[in-house]
């Protein structure tokens, strides 16, 4: 956490700075555990200054702003970091702070609110911050992670994990394969899917390869249009400090012992899987790969 859904709401919510042009890049007073940054904030001021924002992307699980000359700031929030235009959740654990240049066209500024600052907040301190050439990203990040979950093919999926020997669940948080998703979103996917995340992905059928692929695309949009899940510690939030509502309409994530959404007698369980809590449904989730109505269940 946070996850595609997640970092794509603060790419959205940071779109603003588009256009707007760095002044000042500063590394706040912290005490607590530093951030990884590469180069030092110094260095990255003198990097950035003067430097227009050409464009917000993503990639899997990383913000990136990039710039005319195709260099790019690639912030990857990892477990609790956040990407902001408003105020922090608190001053302790900001990270970094870039100003932009206050804009000098007025009917510019009449016709959108101009951002004077973006934040980088880390509470845990286990987000990067790296500056890149393009040739050192598509070498050290683009060429590592597999197509990106929005966009992965249904042939592209089965083809990348048909072989592995790995339950389904584990396989897809492995981002060289599939980029983007993390634990939360893996167990909802494989509930929509009516997949038991303990199958071997050698040993799904073709009828379960057939529904996991729109069950990602289904949930992760949902979760987008809801700005992400902010969870019982209350770390998410968007770029404006707000909570997302994903949470709400969650299945089976962190609902263990609760009944099943989707089924009569169903209750939902936890196991752990690779160090990771695992949520899914025995009955809905069957190893034999049937399961009447799953077809039909779409993200609500």
């Amino acid at each position: 956490m946070p996850e595609l859904p997640e970092v794509e709401t603060m790419c959205r919510g940071i779109s603003p700075i588009v256009g707007c042009e760095i002044e000042r890049v500063e590394l706040p007073p912290c005490h607590c555990r530093p951030i990884t940054m590469e180069p030092s904030a110094a260095h990255l001021n003198r990097r950035l200054q003067g430097r227009r924002v050409t464009s917000i992307q993503r990639r899997g699980k990383r913000v990136m702003l990039c710039f005319d000359d195709q260099s790019r700031l690639v912030i990857e929030p990892r477990m609790t970091g956040l990407v902001l235009l408003a105020d922090p959740p608190d001053p302790d654990h900001l990270r970094l702070r870039i100003q932009f240049r206050s804009p000098s066209n007025r009917s510019t500024t009449r016709s959108r609110s101009i951002p004077t600052e973006m934040l980088v907040w880390d509470r845990r301190g286990l987000g990067t911050i790296r500056w890149m050439s393009e040739s050192d990203y598509l070498e050290k990040v683009d060429s590592r992670l597999g197509p990106d979950a929005m966009c992965i093919t249904a042939e592209q999926l089965r083809g990348n994990l048909a072989n592995s020997k790995r339950p389904i669940k584990v396989a897809l948080l492995d981002q060289s394969v599939v980029a983007g998703i993390g634990n939360l979103y893996a167990a909802e996917i494989l509930f929509l899917a009516g997949v038991d995340p303990r199958t071997r992905c050698d040993r799904l059928t073709k009828p379960q390869w057939e529904r996991i692929h729109p069950a990602i695309t289904l949930v992760l949009q949902d979760a987008i249009n809801h700005e992400g899940s902010t969870l019982s510690d209350g770390t998410y939030r968007n770029a404006l400090n707000d909570p997302g509502n994903y949470q709400n309409m969650h299945r089976v994530y962190d609902r263990e012992n609760l009944a099943c959404p989707r089924c009569v007698d169903g209750v939902v369980r936890r196991i752990v899987q690779a160090h990771r809590a695992t949520f899914f449904c025995p009955g809905c989730q069957r190893k034999s790969g049937r399961h009447p109505s799953v077809s039909n269940q779409t993200a609500t």
